[in-house]
Parts: C-alpha cells; sequence; structure tokens
C-alpha cells in the first residue's frame, strides 16, 4: 500500500513587522512621493495581504508616521552614533559626514521627496526634528574644533544647507555638482577655515 502523497508545503513567509512596512512605505516615498505610499501597493511589494498591514497599523496616517520615524533613527540617530563611535577626530568625522550624505543623497531620492512633501503636517514635524538634530550635531562638531557656539551654530547650518543643495541639484539636475571627492574636501575647508 502506497503512503498518501504529503500535503503541498506553503512557501515559508517572513513574519512581517512594523519595520517591514515603514521600510517600504520609505521606498515607495523615494520612488512616487508622499502619494505613493499606499497600502494595497505596499502589501503587493511585501508579497502579503492588507491584513498585514492592520496587523501594524490603524491607517495609513500611523503607517506614515512610522516611515517617518524609521527615516529619523536610521538616517540621522545611526549615522550619528557611527560617526561618534568610528572617528575620534572632529574634522575627520565632519569630513566623513559630509562625503557620505552627499553620496547617499545623489543616490537616494528620499530627502528631495520629503522636502517637497513638506506641506504635509507629518512630514514638516518629522524634517523640522532632523534638521535641528542634524544642524545640532554638525554644530557640535565646530565646537569641539574650536568655535564659539554662535559661529559653531552659523557654519553647522551653513554645512547642512549645502549637503541640502547638493541633494536638491543632484536629482534636479544630474551632472551639476562634481562627484569628484576634492570638491567636497574644498568644501569641508572652507567650512573649517576660521
Amino acid at each position: 500500500m502506497h503512503e498518501p502523497p504529503a500535503p503541498k508545503e506553503r512557501r515559508a513567509r517572513k513574519r512581517l513587522g512594523a519595520d517591514d512596512w515603514a521600510d517600504a512605505a520609505l521606498a515607495a516615498l523615494a520612488e512616487r512621493g508622499l502619494a505613493g505610499v499606499a497600502v494595497e501597493p505596499l502589501a503587493a511589494r511585501l508579497g502579503t495581504t492588507k491584513g498585514s498591514f492592520y496587523w501594524h497599523f490603524a491607517n495609513r496616517d500611523a503607517l506614515v508616521a512610522a516611515a517617518l520615524a524609521r527615516w529619523e533613527e536610521v538616517s540621522t540617530e545611526r549615522i550619528i552614533r557611527a560617526m561618534e563611535a568610528a572617528e575620534p577626530d572632529p574634522a575627520a568625522r565632519l569630513g566623513a559626514l559630509l562625503r557620505g550624505a552627499t553620496a547617499s543623497a545623489a543616490d537616494d531620492p528620499l530627502e528631495v521627496r520629503l522636502l517637497a512633501a513638506s506641506d504635509h503636517p507629518e512630514v514638516a514635524a518629522a524634517l523640522a526634528r532632523v534638521t535641528e538634530r542634524r544642524v545640532g550635531y554638525l554644530a557640535h562638531l565646530f565646537e569641539l574644533l574650536g568655535f564659539p557656539p554662535a559661529e559653531a551654530r552659523r557654519r553647522g547650518l551653513l554645512a547642512y544647507t549645502s549637503y541640502l543643495g547638493h541633494a536638491q541639484l543632484a536629482h534636479a539636475v544630474p551632472g551639476s555638482v562634481p562627484a569628484d571627492p576634492a570638491y567636497l574636501a574644498a568644501v569641508t575647508a572652507a567650512l573649517l577655515r576660521p
């Protein structure tokens, strides 16, 4: 007598968490702007159902809030912690931060898309928090380099606006800003000049 055939095994799926949904929302936002953050397309992208979404979030606004919190953590706090751990010299840290951030921004349109969506209250609030944290961190580096607090703040703001301008131009007018490391070294040198 033959044994009955084994039932078809279901393909094992990774259990999705809120961070998976937030990451997918950020990817969609980078590709299509805030309007691209829609539950059904995200579920399809993740290979799951809307039920998974509703397990983690009450609605789309909750997903947008989670995605923005994830962006703040991954794109600001983790980077600051990594810089603090990797480089003890503030001038070298500043240079590495500017090189890494501008290269990343040139490749990833997320920051530009978020700036374009600044009329959305949640996005505006996240942008304000991230801007303050980033400028504050840059100002801290300039203070470590001996600049008085007000001047350190001014230079931190100048460094951050240079980064944002670089990101905007890299996406709006490809090829308009040099990819040459010497260019960013010159920007860093200008920011460090007394």
